[in-house]
């Protein structure tokens, strides 16, 4: 019996992998397709965008210059670990169709940030995240099956069984990771809720005959929207029809060029179709993330359009947040009530992605309202505060989980605190314990954090720039969930340290 089976070796699972790989768990994960590689997750059309929380996560755990190495970055500008201030971002992407622009990035409004080697945003493939992440599951003693379909699961108070094919798998935990058509979540009925699409769109590699009367780039237009990439031939464009096609139907040349004539209103013609794959803008989310000994992750867990890309960087996020309070209640030490936490602090967030999507489409809808509202977001756009906030939803930075701490910075991404002595916050992150950062001069905090070594790690010392704190509790998923002032309260962090962390060791 494995401690946990994961269902989906996508990018979700195999972080979920690695973080129980990394906490000394047994898992399996079994994988539908027979092979790793596919032409939707090399590059172009597997291209996507890391949010700032998301390549944080990877450098915490050590496999950001892997991936780095395997997107073909050798140096990432834009991260810079030895300045004072951050750095403006390099990109900021869009809001329904419409650019922002670096530039008018206000870095002083952000809460909490410190620059660090970790970039604001990051693009790579579905491929290089998924060898890099395979490759550290592999290492961390993960077993990885695939052409393996799961079609029943049963599970009692005490173990999951997963049955594939003539097979049988059991498991103290299950959690699906098998993205937006999860069986996990259909056999095991969660309750799946939300709105039906405003479109459908489709993502292709094409030959086109006369390419010029394209415009490149993203294109709102008063039918629809296209999108013509940098690479040769690789276009998406979305069509407000209700979700209207067949995608049970591979979409005919004859269908795309039409769709395309329409929403680019030019006569464009299509030689050749290579790759096609269609979507919709249908939000929907489970009402909760666990049932039982079953848990969801990723798109199993809530599904929605990718205008924004934020379904990778919210999927990342559940993992992160799951992996420890999962591994804590295998091995025994987790508080009570510790895994309830992760439906209660991530559902919020699924919510709140749908709903950012949804405003996306809603804002792009080809008619007047739509366009009026349109010209109010371009004009908010142009100024520093609208572009800095859209910029700090997408990239994370404005997330915070409710934890009951009016303290600030409590139930936030930790900042990437450095010691005096070159040491970060991330390289103490990198083996997947929590973090005591103790800056006090008299190490107040020493005697109050030994007996959990095996959760918790203590590191004191003056810091560089220490945000007028003198300590930090630091969850292995990075957020912060006590912090200290100059006359802090010991036995609140003492309580902070029990109710994350459970009893002594000793």
């Amino acid at each position: 019996m494995h401690d946990v089976v994961i269902v989906g070796a996508g990018p979700v699972g195999l972080f979920l992998a690695c973080e129980l790989g990394l906490a000394g768990c047994s898992v399996l994960v079994l994988e539908r397709e027979p092979e790793p590689g596919s032409p939707w997750k090399a590059d172009p059309l597997g291209m996507r965008g890391l949010s700032a929380t998301s390549v944080e996560a990877f450098h915490r755990r050590g496999m950001l210059h892997p991936l780095l190495t395997a997107s073909g970055v050798n140096d990432y500008p834009g991260a810079n670990p030895d300045a004072d201030e951050p750095a403006p971002p390099r990109s900021v992407g869009h809001f329904a169709g419409m650019m922002l622009d670096p530039a008018k990035v206000d870095v002083t409004a952000l809460p909490f940030r410190l620059p660090g080697p970790a970039p604001d945003f990051m693009l790579t493939s579905l491929e290089a995240i998924e060898s890099v992440l395979a490759e550290r599951a592999t290492k961390l003693g993960v077993e990885i099956r695939r052409g393996v379909t799961v079609s029943a699961i049963a599970q009692n108070e005490e173990s999951v069984i997963v049955h594939a094919g003539e097979h049988e798998y059991a498991a103290r935990w299950l959690v699906g990771c098998d993205g937006g058509r999860s069986a996990v979540r259909g056999l095991e009925g969660f309750e799946f809720v939300g709105t039906e699409p405003q479109f459908t769109g489709y993502t292709m590699l094409v030959t086109v005959a006369d390419p010029e009367k394209l415009r490149p780039g993203i294109n709102l237009t008063p039918t629809g929207m296209y999108v013509q990439m940098p690479t040769e031939g690789h276009i998406g464009m979305m069509e407000f029809d209700c979700g209207a096609f067949d995608r049970s139907q591979q979409p005919t040349r004859d269908h795309l060029q039409a769709v395309l004539r329409r929403v680019s209103r030019t006569d464009v013609t299509l030689s050749e179709v290579h790759l096609v794959s269609s979507f919709t803008d249908r939000a929907m989310q489970t009402t909760t993330y666990r049932q039982g000994r079953v848990l969801l992750a990723g798109d199993a867990a809530h599904i929605h359009s990718p205008l924004g890309g934020q379904g990778l960087n919210a999927g990342i996020g559940d993992a992160m947040n799951l992996g420890w309070k999962l591994a804590a209640t295998v091995h025994g030490h987790a508080p009570d009530g510790l895994l309830d936490t992760y439906s209660r602090e991530r559902h919020p967030i699924g919510a709140w992605v749908l709903d950012w999507t949804r405003a996306q489409a809603a804002a792009m809808k080809p008619d007047p309202h739509a366009q009026a509202v349109q010209g109010l977001i371009r004009d908010l756009l142009g100024t520093r505060g609208g572009t800095t906030y859209v910029f700090e939803k997408m990239s994370g930075s404005s997330i915070r989980y409710e934890l009951g701490s009016e303290q600030p910075l409590v139930g936030r991404n930790a900042p990437d605190f450095r010691f005096e002595d070159g040491t970060r916050l991330g390289d103490l992150m990198q083996d997947g314990r929590g973090v005591a950062l103790d800056f006090s001069t008299d190490h107040r905090l020493r005697d109050s954090a030994t007996g959990r070594e095996s959760r918790m790690r203590y590191a004191a010392g003056p810091a560089k720039n220490d945000l007028g704190l003198s300590a930090v509790l630091v969850r292995p998923d990075g957020i912060v969930v006590w912090a200290g002032d100059r006359d802090f309260d010991q036995k609140a962090f003492e309580r902070a340290v029990s109710q994350w962390f459970g009893t002594s060791e000793s």
